[in-house]
């Protein structure tokens, strides 16, 4: 007896529908709990972010293989026009937003095109902005912040047969980095400095 999997964009569909089935009679399971670090390395907007274990479920799963790292920073020219000595690229936080919106969407397409049993022979989302640095750099008040970004632009090109243009675009917008950029996200922020000692007097 051979073992016929029913494989589409490298998933095992019988296991995707059974956890589909799992998460909508248990969504508590399929709850996420994710983070990341970014510590100052020194200069001016470099620092050295870290990823690396996640909940799920209520469970926290940690290993030595997740333990990515990412050194952020600027654009050299950037940098040496501002000032910064010896400035060297490295991955801006900006652009690293845009490519993980762009891979997120082709993660919205590509998890749905399998659920629903559609092929796809070529995927390529490109994401682009208009970014003004001006809040950044304390030239603008604080509450001009809704005008660093204009223009944020998503172009997903997909070939494929039978492909629906408006259900692409269902699945590209449930995206959850899609989510995290478009719709209003409060962020608590909290400053931890340290105690303050006490007086000798």
């Amino acid at each position: 007896m051979t073992d016929e999997r029913r494989l589409l964009h490298g998933i095992d569909l019988e296991t995707l529908e059974g956890f589909a089935a799992h998460a909508a009679a248990n969504p508590e399971t399929v709850q996420f709990g994710l983070g990341a670090s970014a510590t100052y390395e020194g200069t001016a907007a470099h620092s050295l972010a870290k990823v690396d274990s996640y909940e799920l479920g209520g469970e926290t799963i940690a290993r030595e293989t997740r333990e990515y790292t990412i050194p952020y920073g600027a654009w050299k020219e950037v940098l040496d026009a501002g000032g910064w000595v010896g400035g060297t690229d490295r991955l801006e936080p900006i652009e690293a937003a845009l490519s993980a919106l762009a891979a997120c969407i082709n993660v919205g397409i590509t998890i749905n095109a399998a659920a629903n049993g559609v092929d796809i022979d070529h995927l390529q989302t490109r994401v682009r902005t208009d970014f003004d640095p001006a809040v950044l750099f304390s030239l603008e008040e604080l509450r001009e912040a809704d005008s660093v970004f204009e223009n944020l632009t998503a172009e997903v090109e997909i070939d494929g047969e039978d492909l629906d243009r408006d259900l692409i675009d269902e699945w590209a917008r449930r995206a959850p980095v899609y989510t995290f950029v478009s719709l209003a996200q409060d962020v608590d922020m909290t400053i931890n400095t340290p105690a303050e000692v006490a007086s000798d007097d």
